[in-house]
């Protein structure tokens, strides 16, 4: 945008602030010399292709402004997880995997060690996902490792159901059997596991089974995109996270009649987007963090 230089975004998109600071349930343990402790980002629902100027007059710059924000940290994140919506559903098959490339192509010059992906269901529902595993070469569920956490990519948006299905069911069953009851583990998923407004495509049909199958296990943290705000739930002992968007905010539930598209307000431009800085290690208090950027 005119006028906005990289440290006014920042600022203004809330990139100064750490929106969930609090260590992960069960990795106290992860801490000291040459330990565990460890931060990674989430970023979701950039909408690459999305182009109403009365919502984002920057719609083209928003992404390549967070890979910025994100480059310019002192302390470097040891992932980043894209959780969802990469692009703007198109019907055109050319153009999706088009955006879907330009999205690749954006990210691999974030500066960290390691991005996953997993789709939404504007890059998935149309095609069951085929054109973003081209583009990816990620399966659309998937586990891995990272020191002392267990991670589990959910896919809740290849099936227009939208629903995780039984054979996944199955899959995320076998997977947990493996592990022990202490085990932290984090779950990563596009739309909401909990039925948090069904009216609004805001839940997953069959989420409450892998709910249930999370349940026996005391050190579980859900991160989502999907709602474009800010929202924490519980259901049991079980956190559930949503992510900021990177291109608009939506209205929060009880705010609005109708899903709503907050309008870009040029007095606080930016305000509503960002991403989220999550800590693994000694459990702390969830305080603003500022983000040193250079000039």
């Amino acid at each position: 945008m005119d006028g906005i230089d990289r440290r006014e975004f920042i600022k203004l998109a809330g990139f100064g602030g750490l929106v969930f600071a609090s260590g992960l349930p069960g990795c106290a343990h992860l801490a000291g010399p040459g330990g565990g402790d460890f931060h990674f980002l989430q970023l979701s629902d950039l909408h690459w292709g999305y182009n109403i100027a009365s919502v984002n007059p920057d719609f083209a710059g928003t992404l390549p402004k967070a890979i910025a924000a994100v480059n310019s940290l002192d302390q470097k994140p040891d992932f980043v997880v894209f959780t969802g919506d990469l692009t703007q559903t198109t019907d055109d098959p050319k153009l999706r995997r088009a955006r879907m490339q330009q999205v690749r192509e954006m990210t691999s010059k974030l500066n960290v060690p390691k991005v996953w992906y997993f789709a939404g269901e504007h890059d998935a529902a149309l095609d069951r996902g085929e054109a973003y595993q081209e583009t990816f070469g990620e399966t659309l569920r998937y586990t891995f490792d990272h020191k002392g956490i267990h991670f589990i990519v959910l896919d809740n948006t290849s099936d227009p159901a939208p629903i995780l299905g039984e054979k996944q069911l199955e899959w995320l069953r076998a997977d947990l059997a493996k592990l022990s009851r202490d085990q932290p583990i984090v779950v990563l998923t596009h739309r909401p596991l909990f039925s948090m407004y069904p009216q609004w495509d805001w839940a997953t049909r069959d989420g409450q089974a892998a709910i249930d199958l999370l349940m026996p296990f005391p050190n579980v943290t859900v991160f989502y995109g999907h709602v474009h705000h800010e929202n924490h739930h519980r259901t049991s002992h079980i956190a559930h996270h949503s992510a900021l968007s990177l291109m608009f905010p939506l209205a929060p539930v009880g705010t609005v009649e109708k899903k709503t598209q907050v309008p870009w307000n040029a007095a606080a431009p930016y305000k509503g987007l960002g991403y989220r800085d999550v800590g693994a290690g000694p459990r702390r208090e969830a305080t603003p963090l500022e983000i040193p950027v250079k000039a």
